[in-house]
């Protein structure tokens, strides 16, 4: 695969800091480790997922496992984690910003069970549940290995005892800050759905009903769930498995979100950032249209605060792909043949065309180049055009690999005059890159890899045949 010089835009986004405001009153926390000694330990918060930590204080344990935390700023709220050495084990416990100062006790042999709070009623709780839930799933596993026809009957009792428990922690706990982590951590409760004609549950009702009460138990305005594990992971799963992937949906949904985060600008500009890093280069077809919005509303707007030289990336990014959506008519492009004749994409009578972008010196495309001839001879009598169109402009090298890969019964095309900046002009930033055209030469599918053309035109044809 051969790369051309384009700096990707969202590396040069600005680089985000999120910090929550504090009464810069300090902290002292103190925690007794049984089996922990004379080690240095890390104290840090999750930041938007379990696989991001900001390390806030060091500290070293004395010869009892004794160890405090002492610092004069506030510490942002969030869900905190104590590294043990090797960074493998971790104490987690909450910080309200409330709650400055208070201590702990456990044991490494079983952090859960052996932990004890003195001076957090946040973490009284926190620790109330996670021995609860540890207690009920050492129940649920034996009561799995036991034998009889009560199993299942035992399995639901055990687990409605469960739910009882938590509902009433969260019932008369509600406006605690472990409450908030505890709803942020589960999904919706879905009550009874309505049934079908058939007798069978509504199974779109129950998924428009998840899906309208996905965000319900995030609190966008309160800084704190920006250090936690939750708030990408969530993002992940509603844009993968809960937005149709087709832009006018994926362009409402993030609209709508976003404007639940209004209140808290740091969040704003992680949503705003996560969903256009997610749709810069995206898995599905078509979807670039969501990047284009992204940058056009949030960006080039002035909404997020980012230089003048990113600006201008920006634009000229989007000014690239606009033309080269899906579902517009892909540009005027005027080439040359082999034979010195005038070939162009928009004077091909065939039902599809595909357009294949490469580079006689890259390697990729060698190897691309037979599958594409593959596919040409199997699909030309479906009504298939192929035409492959060099980037480079050394006509001796573009003549040799059309004999090399034996193109010759494509349409092949070259920039005779040398004119065409491929890159800005057809976002062929990486090669070979594929586009697909219908006969009126709309963009049906664009980036499409050469091993993929097979499937994706039998899957469009059905989808056309199934419309008409």
């Amino acid at each position: 695969m051969k790369y051309f010089s384009r700096i990707s835009v969202l590396s040069l986004f600005i680089t985000l800091a999120f910090a929550a405001t504090g009464y810069s009153q300090g902290y002292e926390i103190e925690a007794r480790i049984k089996g922990i000694r004379d080690s240095s330990l890390i104290l840090g918060h999750y930041s938007r997922s379990s696989t991001q930590f900001v390390p806030k204080d060091t500290a070293k344990a004395d010869s009892q496992g004794k160890i405090i935390f002492k610092g004069t700023t506030d510490l942002p709220g969030g869900l905190y984690v104590i590294l043990f050495p090797g960074n493998k084990n971790w104490i987690e416990f909450l910080y309200s910003g409330n709650e400055r100062k208070f201590s702990m006790s456990t044991d490494t042999s079983d952090v859960v069970g052996q932990m004890q709070i003195t001076g957090s009623k946040e973490n009284e709780l926190f620790y109330s549940y996670q021995k609860e839930l540890k207690n009920k799933s050492k129940q649920i596993e034996v009561i799995r290995k036991g034998e009889g026809s009560d199993v299942q009957k035992k399995l639901m009792a055990s687990q409605t005892e469960f739910k009882s428990f938590r509902d009433k922690l969260l019932t008369e706990n509600k406006d605690s800050f472990t409450a908030q982590i505890l709803k942020m951590s589960g999904d919706p409760e879905i009550p009874e759905a309505p049934k079908l004609a058939n007798g069978k549950t509504d199974s779109v009702w129950v998924f428009n009903y998840y899906k309208a009460h996905y965000w319900d138990d995030y609190n966008f305005a309160d800084s704190r769930i920006m250090n936690t594990p939750f708030v990408e992971p969530r993002l992940e799963r509603y844009f993968k498995n809960l937005v149709v992937q087709v832009p006018d949906s994926l362009i409402r949904d993030a609209d709508k979100l976003i404007a639940k985060t209004e209140a808290n600008s740091d969040m704003k500009s992680f949503v705003v950032w996560y969903i256009t890093n997610q749709y810069e280069n995206p898995k599905t077809v078509g979807t670039e249209a969501l990047w284009v919005h992204m940058a056009e509303k949030y960006y080039l707007s002035g909404q997020m605060g980012i230089a003048d030289d990113t600006k201008r990336r920006i634009g000229e990014k989007v000014a690239t792909l606009k033309p080269l959506l899906v579902n517009k008519t892909f540009p005027a492009l005027n080439l040359t043949d082999p034979d010195g004749k005038k070939v162009s994409p928009q004077t091909l009578a065939a039902n599809y065309t595909v357009l294949f972008f490469y580079a006689p010196t890259c390697g990729h495309c060698k190897e691309a180049s037979p599958k594409l001839k593959e596919f040409y001879l199997k699909n030309k009598e479906k009504g298939i055009q192929v035409m492959a169109i060099s980037i480079e402009h050394d006509e001796k090298e573009w003549k040799s690999f059309i004999n090399t890969y034996h193109l010759d019964g494509l349409i092949n095309g070259f920039d005779a005059l040398k004119q065409i900046d491929f890159n800005r002009k057809f976002d062929v930033i990486t090669t070979p890159t594929v586009y697909i055209l219908d006969k009126n030469k709309k963009i049906i599918a664009r980036k499409m890899p050469v091993e993929q053309l097979e499937d994706f035109m039998n899957y469009y044809q059905n989808k056309v045949a199934k419309k008409i």
